[in-house]
C-alpha cells in the first residue's frame, strides 16, 4: 500500500538522481566517488524545492496575514477567556475561523512546505535503503535508477563511509562520526532558522500568543527530534535533510531582510536602511474584507490579501445618490417642450 502511495514520489526522485548522474559522470566524475553521489543529492534538493516555491510564497503571505492579524485575534480570545462551557468554546472557533476566512490565511499553511516535502523523504529514504537490494538483482525502484547505478552507488564511499549507511545500522567507524556530523548540523540549522524567525521577524505583541508559542517549542523540539531519529537515518538522507535545512535558512535570511512582518525589528531595520539610502518607506496592511469596504466606502479591491503604501492612497468609490422618478424623468424631457 505504502509502495503505491509512494510511486510516483519514487519515480521522480529516481529519475533525477539519475539525471544528476549522468550530468557528472559527462563532467568526468568517477561513480565510486562518493561525492558524486552527494552532488546528486544536493541537486534533488535544489530541483525539490524549486518546485515547491509557489507553497513557500503562499506560507510567506499566510504568516504575514497570521501576524497582523493577532490583534483581532487577542480581542476574540479576551471575549471568552474564562468561558469553559461548549457553547462559548464553540463560538469563539467560528469567531477564530471567520477572522482567518475573512483574511485569507490559515495556521496550519505555514507547515506546507514541511509536508509536501515529506513524500520525497520518504521516497529517497527507501531507495536508500534498498541500494544493497536493487545492486544484487533483488529489487526495482520504478524511474531510471538502474541496476548499475545501484551498484554503482552501493561502491561509492565519501570519507570512507557508504551513503546507505546509517549510525545504528553500521559497524563503520567512519559512518558513525559522519552521521553525528551531518545530525549536528541539522540540529544547529534547524534552531538557527526558528531562531532567527522569532527574534527578528515577530513583533514584540506577537510574542505572546498561541502561534508565538508553538515557534518555541518548535525552536527546542525540532533538534531534539532530529538528533533522536537521525541516527537511524541513511547517510544520503541526512545529507539530502541538511542541505535542505540549509536552503531554509538562507531562503528565510532572505524573506526577513527583504520582506519582513510588519512591525517587527526587521521591519524597522529595512525601514532604517531605505531612509538611508533617499528610497520611501513601504509599510504592509491587510486590504478590508469586502463586507468591511462596504462599510468604509469600498477600496475597489476584490478580497482580503496585502498591499502596500508607500504613500499611495486607495481611492475609495463613492456611493451613489438615488434620483426619484420625477427627477429622472424631467432630466431626460426634451428641450423645447
Amino acid at each position: 500500500m505504502l509502495d503505491t502511495l509512494l510511486w510516483p514520489f519514487t519515480w521522480l526522485v529516481s529519475s533525477i538522481l539519475a539525471g544528476f548522474h549522468w550530468i557528472f559522470a559527462s563532467l568526468g566524475m568517477e561513480d565510486s566517488n562518493g561525492l558524486t553521489w552527494a552532488l546528486c543529492i544536493v541537486g534533488l534538493v535544489i530541483v525539490l524545492r524549486l518546485l515547491l516555491m509557489p507553497l513557500f510564497v503562499r506560507q510567506i503571505h499566510s504568516q504575514r496575514r497570521m501576524q497582523m492579524i493577532q490583534p483581532e485575534l487577542m480581542k476574540i480570545q479576551k471575549k471568552y477567556k474564562g468561558k469553559k462551557d461548549d457553547i462559548s468554546r464553540q463560538k469563539m472557533q467560528e469567531e477564530t475561523f471567520a477572522l482567518y476566512k475573512r483574511h485569507g490565511t490559515n495556521p496550519f499553511s505555514s507547515c506546507l512546505p514541511i509536508l509536501a516535502q515529506m513524500p520525497f523523504f520518504f521516497a529517497l529514504f527507501r531507495i536508500l535503503n534498498s541500494v544493497p537490494a536493487i545492486a544484487s538483482g533483488d529489487k526495482t525502484v520504478p524511474g531510471f535508477f538502474t541496476q548499475e547505478l545501484a551498484i554503482a552507488m552501493n561502491d561509492a564511499t565519501i570519507l570512507g563511509a557508504k551513503l546507505s549507511s546509517s549510525f545504528l545500522h553500521s559497524d563503520d567507524t567512519s559512518a558513525k562520526i559522519l552521521s553525528v556530523v551531518l545530525i549536528i548540523a541539522m540540529s544547529v540549522t534547524t534552531f538557527t532558522t526558528q531562531h532567527q524567525l522569532m527574534r527578528k521577524n515577530m513583533p514584540a505583541a506577537a510574542l505572546d500568543n498561541p502561534m508565538a508559542r508553538q515557534q518555541k517549542i518548535l525552536l527546542y523540539a525540532l533538534p531534539l527530534i532530529f538528533a533522536v531519529t537521525g541516527v537511524n537515518f541513511p547517510l544520503g538522507v541526512l545529507i539530502y535533510w541538511t542541505v535542505s535545512n540549509l536552503w531554509t535558512m538562507c531562503q528565510q535570511f532572505y524573506v526577513i531582510r527583504r520582506m519582513p512582518a510588519p512591525g517587527s525589528p526587521a521591519e524597522k531595520a529595512l525601514e532604517e536602511r531605505r531612509l538611508a539610502k533617499g528610497k520611501p518607506v513601504k509599510k504592509m496592511q491587510l486590504t478590508p474584507a469586502p463586507e468591511e469596504a462596504e462599510v468604509s466606502g469600498g477600496s475597489g479591491g476584490g478580497g482580503s490579501g496585502l498591499s502596500g503604501t508607500g504613500g499611495t492612497a486607495h481611492r475609495g468609490g463613492q456611493r451613489v445618490q438615488p434620483r426619484s422618478k420625477k427627477r429622472k424623468k424631467s432630466g431626460n424631457r426634451p428641450k423645447g417642450r
